[in-house]
């Protein structure tokens, strides 16, 4: 049980941040009116997204070294509800939003919400990056957003 607890990793610095952002935006994505998303679309880009994510961190935080996130040899919790509701529940809200004539100003506008989080991260400390900068988040937000999601909600859609 000590070690349980020893790698939920609590003492790291800034940990009320991604812990704070990752429980809203789940809470947002669960109780906002679903507009353009059904529950169906909810648990497929759940899961597809939630594995992305983490297949990316995998990839780039832990084997390319690119950044670090609390403690770079524990997965904290901080890091597992970062991991697992933050980019799920913007995906959520986004594609709740999508609509043909709002895309890329939708697509903006989560860009720069998943980049004020990515800097609130940085800021308090909690993601150091080692290789990583802005103008690669900003081109993976973009693609994200504005390519891989509508793609995502058209073939779950079979538009």
């Amino acid at each position: 049980m000590q070690q349980f607890i020893e790698n939920l990793d609590l003492g790291a610095k800034g940990l009320w941040f991604p812990v704070t952002a990752s429980i809203l935006f789940a809470l947002t994505a669960l109780i906002i009116p679903k507009k353009n998303i059904s529950w169906r679309e909810i648990y497929i880009t759940f899961g597809v997204v939630g594995f992305v994510t983490w297949f990316s961190d995998g990839l780039i935080a832990r084997e390319l070294d690119l950044f670090d996130v609390g403690d770079p040899n524990k997965a904290g919790i901080g890091d597992v509800l970062s991991y697992t509701f933050i980019p799920t529940s913007l995906a959520i809200l986004f594609l709740n939003y999508l609509t043909k004539n709002n895309k890329w100003k939708l697509t903006l506008y989560f860009t720069l919400i998943a980049l004020l989080i990515e800097f609130g991260m940085v800021y308090v400390e909690y993601m150091k990056f080692k290789g990583w900068n802005w103008l690669v988040s900003i081109i993976v937000f973009l693609l994200a957003f504005g390519f891989l999601l509508p793609i995502h909600i058209k073939l779950i859609r079979k538009e």
